[in-house]
């Protein structure tokens, strides 16, 4: 590929020639712009890279840095005198001695100027240059201080250690950061002469050419793949997965360092002329900036399950996140498609985000599954609160989605208190949707205690959810006390309706004198009783440990004890019945017992089977 010109560019403009004021002051004159030809014929035909093969494989700006300095001063020398003489004379021979020389010197400085970009790609990477903020180099001395003073005193030795590891540190990153600031400050210089000469072209085609490829190569680097909307919206849901993932990630180091890096660059190097700064960033970043954003929308068009939901959230935050950033780099008028396509994947995002989350709602409502055995947890309940926690993770964010879409709830949403934010609205209406489902479910069994039981059972996972995600900030402490006292209620009405026949089997008061028939008779009802109940629920689950505690302390509370007082009032009374412990049937340590083996969904055959083998 040519990247030297040889041609002459085109003159430049020049200013109506003024009178001189005086023969004397023209001679003068004259006389410094021959001065300063000769003065640069000597240092452009010495690095005419022309004159030799040795010269070609050499660098000025390389080999000999203070001659490289002159040498652009003694150019810049001689295109005033080229704008002297061309106001004397347009075919004057000093002027065609001049542009000749500024041929050479140009396409000296062409090669200095694509050797530095090639020779220096690693100090000229946008990380290096996006990481040379003083900021960054503050924090850098921070970090070391904080090393050195967070060892203690007595070891002295690894103290030495460490300070020599992390000086040796520095000083390979100030070495780095000064080949970086020099080779910055070379093509700036180069750029500077370039353009002023009128080869501003031939300088910007190299530039773009071989920043570029670095762009390129970069989001190649960070798994950055350029796709079509089809292959997108086609592609299987688990490796798209893998793409947004490693998108998420690449987004950020895109932005932040990438195009930022880039900018950077591209805005010191170019720093007199507005146009060309924003004409080479434009031409290097835009394809890429504009391949790395469409993916996000891409994405957001093809087919919306509430599944995806968490990874078009994290495609959302990847772009909210470094906003700020897009809107600085991408600043440039001829840049304004990428601020624009980044701002068009987040709307197209925002309302996939908020389909997922009506079709979720939906799919709770819908829900038709049935019901397990024994009242346990449901499956939609640990979908929903799993996925509603989850969920609560990206509060922030789906807040910033939902603003301008309020739930359309007509009545305030009990356990909220007024001032409850919107986002907070949308959470407690979900959880709502779940409750009222199981509500529904419910209803179900035939049995009204296992009914309560389900509920109870339900609702203490919903609530422990609550507590230990996010949640607990969104809907707080009133919601979560209100909602376990809920528990608690439905534990009660689970114990009274499904032990009340074995409660009312008993005397209404234990302690009471009665005759012995009457006695065994109430033992007879209340072993049926029990035995009746037992049986039936000993298929019954109550997963967690402390609810499950809690009813059998209830249950031992409102049974046990009373069963107690009475099984001990009338052993007196029947003393002399040789059969008592066989009238009795369940003594009231066994009935504890029975009580402790309830909950886990074993089932028995008989009470009476059970306790032969507790006597034994």
């Amino acid at each position: 590929m040519r990247f030297f010109a040889s041609r002459s560019p085109s003159p430049s403009p020049t200013t109506s020639r003024s009178p001189s004021s005086s023969p004397m002051h023209h001679t003068f004159s004259e006389s410094l712009m021959d001065e300063n030809i000769d003065v640069a014929e000597s240092l452009i035909t010495k690095w005419d890279i022309d004159s030799s093969n040795y010269m070609k494989l050499i660098s000025l700006f390389n080999d000999n840095r203070n001659e490289a300095t002159v040498f652009v001063n003694a150019v810049n020398d001689l295109q005033k005198s080229m704008h002297f003489f061309v106001s004397e004379s347009a075919s004057s021979d000093k002027l065609v001695r001049a542009q000749k020389l500024m041929q050479i010197a140009m396409k000296r400085l062409e090669k200095e100027f694509y050797q530095i970009l090639s020779m220096n790609r690693d100090e000229l990477d946008p990380e290096s240059i996006s990481s040379r903020s003083s900021s960054e180099r503050s924090e850098r001395s921070e970090r070391s201080e904080m090393s050195r003073t967070s060892t203690s005193d007595n070891e002295e030795y690894d103290v030495d250690e460490s300070e020599d590891e992390v000086q040796i540190a520095d000083e390979s990153i100030a070495k780095v950061e000064e080949v970086s600031t020099r080779a910055m400050d070379d093509l700036k210089l180069i750029a500077e002469c370039m353009i002023s000469a009128g080869y501003a072209k031939e300088c910007v085609k190299i530039y773009k050419i071989i920043r570029k490829s670095i762009v390129d190569e970069g989001l190649y680097r960070l798994g950055v793949e350029r796709f079509t909307v089809n292959q997108v919206t086609k592609m299987e849901w688990e490796l798209l997965e893998i793409k947004i993932k490693n998108w998420s990630a690449a987004v950020k180091i895109s932005v932040k360092t990438l195009f930022n890096g880039e900018r950077i660059l591209c805005d010191h190097v170019f720093a007199t002329s507005d146009t060309i700064r924003e004409s080479c960033f434009s031409e290097i970043s835009k394809e890429g900036g504009l391949s790395l954003f469409s993916f996000a929308e891409f994405v957001a068009r093809g087919k919306k399950t509430p599944e995806k939901m968490f990874r078009i959230l994290d495609l959302y935050d990847s772009i909210s996140d470094v906003w700020p950033q897009i809107e600085s780099n991408f600043s440039f008028e001829s840049t304004s498609a990428v601020r624009a396509q980044a701002l068009s994947s987040l709307l197209k995002l925002g309302e996939s985000i908020r389909s997922m989350l009506t079709e979720f709602e939906a799919a709770i409502q819908k829900d038709a599954s049935k019901l397990g055995p024994g009242g346990g947890i449901h499956p939609i309940t640990r979908y929903v609160m799993n996925y509603v926690s989850f969920l609560s993770d990206y509060s922030g964010i789906l807040s910033n989605i939902f603003a301008d879409f309020p739930l359309p709830v007509q009545t305030p949403l009990p356990d909220l208190e007024d001032s409850a934010s919107s986002i907070t609205i949308r959470f407690t209406w979900l959880i709502l949707v779940l409750l009222s489902k199981l509500d529904v479910k419910a209803d179900h069994y035939k049995e009204v205690s296992l009914s309560y039981l389900f509920l109870a059972n339900n609702l203490n996972y919903v609530v422990a959810k609550v507590s230990s995600s996010n949640l607990r900030f969104l809907l707080g402490g009133n919601w979560i006390s209100n909602h376990d006292a809920k528990v608690k209620q439905y534990a009660a009405n689970y114990v009274r309706m499904g032990w009340s026949t074995v409660m009312t089997a008993l005397p209404t008061d234990p302690m009471a004198t009665i005759f012995p028939e009457v006695a065994k008779e109430s033992f007879r009802r209340f072993n049926i009783a029990f035995e009746t109940v037992y049986r039936a629920q000993s298929h019954w689950v109550v997963p967690d440990v402390k609810l499950r505690n809690e009813i059998k302390a209830s249950l031992c509370k409102k049974i046990g004890t009373v069963y107690r007082e009475f099984y001990d009032t009338n052993r007196v009374t029947l003393r002399g019945d040789r059969n008592f412990e066989i009238s009795a049937g369940i003594a009231p340590d066994d009935l504890v017992n029975y009580f402790s083996d309830l909950f886990y969904g074993t089932g028995v055959s008989c009470v009476s089977t059970s306790l032969s083998r507790k006597s034994r």
